[in-house]
């Protein structure tokens, strides 16, 4: 045979084999594929698969959160602000251009934020940070429509703010109720971050009744992991029922901190609508917010405080000092009382509890559970109107865990020490002439000047008396000082540990 006929029968041997080959593995893999019992088996081993119910579960909660954002997104707006503000020019040298004017010239800012359509004329409310100081602003609603926005009242304190478009039939959100909220609760949270308008994220609720950061004088926010970003302030935090809960107001971010300065960490803020629900009534009827008032400077427990007040846990508010003639004062508590729960709802800390009274409308009879010296008491007290002008008041430092009172000397309290230091009248007690700045004491945040009332609840009236029991304190020392005006109480200690702030309420 010739070298060609070989060649040809050793190549058309191979490929015949090949093709044998292939047709025994696709015969192979159809029958694997053909056997119900072949493929059940395997999917079950793996325990991974998904029936058919549980796709069509997936399906169906896809298609809810997907007419949840139908429903709402028509409600939202997109909001840009203008603010004029006035730039001092850079000097020029004179030698080149001789004399410049140097009047400040008028430069336009703008911001971008979000806002929720409440009511079909038109009424939307927002964030104040998002409209403060703007002199004219622009609304545009998701189907592309455009209205000149007017400023209703805004609030800086919750940092709420209503604004009106002038329409008819305009699309609305329902509001909510966000004290039916709990943490691990699904959210969405609608808005126009970094001006892409009309955007959806979803999440859940990480915490509630949140006061930290000092973003609002008046805070009680809910957290949720909800990706809030810059321009989403003013937006709408949405529950599965498709009902407002909260608005949407900062986030605390890597660069930032608390505020909007960054992106989204996962950790944002909403205000909850019932608080802001309350702003809102208010703004549009009288342009102004009434909010009840306690009459009591309060702050929150550390566990000194809470040992030294025979608390069983750091929950609660301590009423540092009440206001004479105050509704506290008229409802007879009493400095030391640790307020444990306001109206049948724990309070968590000082900020919790300003949150809950603020939201309540003065002359409202509000029941408080009280511990007093350990003891449990309900008292019934008829709330006040908080002062517009009230502030919360920073903390007097950072009192330490354990230690006595060394390097603290103190001297006699006259009439006129009393005028010079601002405190009333009537207040007893001796005044810190001079402090070790490497004591205890001074660390706790005790300052030079202010004025010992009590040491371990034991009145000071005179040196000899700070004299006897300063030696008498061997561990932790509770005080109650007076600092121009304002009482407090600071456990000194060894070793320094964080306070909770003084508050106003």
């Amino acid at each position: 045979m010739s070298s060609n006929g070989k060649r040809f029968s050793c190549n058309n041997s191979l490929g015949i084999r090949l093709t044998f080959i292939g047709l025994l593995c696709a015969a192979a893999a159809t029958i694997t594929y053909l056997s119900p019992s072949t493929y059940s088996v395997f999917a079950l081993a793996q325990d991974k698969a998904l029936d058919r119910a549980d796709i069509n579960t997936l399906q169906a909660l896809n298609k809810a959160y997907e007419r949840i954002a139908q429903m709402v997104t028509p409600a939202i707006v997109s909001i840009q602000s203008t603010q004029v503000v006035k730039v001092q020019m850079a000097p020029l040298s004179p030698q080149f251009f001789g004399n410049q004017d140097q009047t400040p010239r008028e430069q336009r800012e703008h911001a971008l934020g979000s806002g929720v359509l409440v009511s079909a004329d038109g009424y939307i409310l927002t964030n104040n940070h998002v409209i403060e100081n703007a002199t004219s602003i622009k609304v545009m609603l998701s189907d592309k429509r455009t209205f000149t926005g007017k400023v209703v009242g805004a609030d800086p304190q919750t940092d709420v703010a209503v604004i009106k478009i002038e329409g008819e039939n305009l699309p609305t959100a329902s509001l909510g109720n966000s004290s039916n909220l709990y943490v691990g609760d699904i959210v969405m949270a609608f808005g126009n971050p970094y001006g892409l308008n009309f955007t959806v994220t979803r999440g859940a609720v990480s915490a509630l009744n949140r006061s930290e950061g000092a973003i609002e004088d008046i805070q009680n926010f809910i957290q949720t992991d909800a990706p809030i970003n810059p321009g989403n302030s003013g937006g709408a935090l949405v529950d599965v029922r498709g009902e407002v809960v909260g608005i949407n107001t900062a986030i605390l971010s890597s660069q930032s901190g608390p505020g909007e300065g960054g992106g989204s960490v996962g950790i944002g803020f909403a205000i909850p609508i019932n608080m802001a629900k309350h702003v809102m009534e208010d703004l549009v009827k009288s342009g102004k917010v009434s909010r009840g008032y306690l009459g009591a400077q309060i702050q929150s427990l550390d566990e000194g405080l809470a040992h030294a007040f025979a608390v069983p846990d750091t929950s609660g508010a301590l009423v540092e000092n009440v206001s004479p003639g105050g509704p506290a004062d008229n409802a007879q508590l009493k400095n030391g009382d640790v307020i444990r729960k306001y109206n049948g709802q724990g309070v968590a800390d000082a900020g919790q509890l300003i949150a809950l009274v603020t939201d309540t409308i003065p002359g409202t009879v509000a029941t408080l559970d009280i511990l007093r010296d350990g003891k449990s008491l309900n008292v019934k007290i008829t709330l006040g109107e908080r002062p517009s002008a009230l502030g919360v008041h920073a903390s007097l430092g950072k009192p330490p865990a354990q230690g006595t009172l060394g390097g603290v000397s103190v001297q006699s309290l006259t009439p006129e020490l009393r005028e010079q230091l601002g405190v009333p009248p009537g207040t007893q007690g001796v005044v810190i002439s001079n402090l070790d700045p490497s004591s205890p004491a001074a660390q706790s945040g005790i300052r030079q000047g202010d004025v010992i009332e009590s040491i371990n609840r034991q009145p000071v009236h005179s040196v000899a008396d700070f004299e006897r029991l300063a030696a008498e304190a061997k561990a932790d020392t509770l005080l109650r000082i007076n600092r121009q005006g304002n009482g407090a109480f600071i456990v000194v200690s060894p070793t320094p540990a964080d306070s909770g702030n003084d508050q106003s309420q």
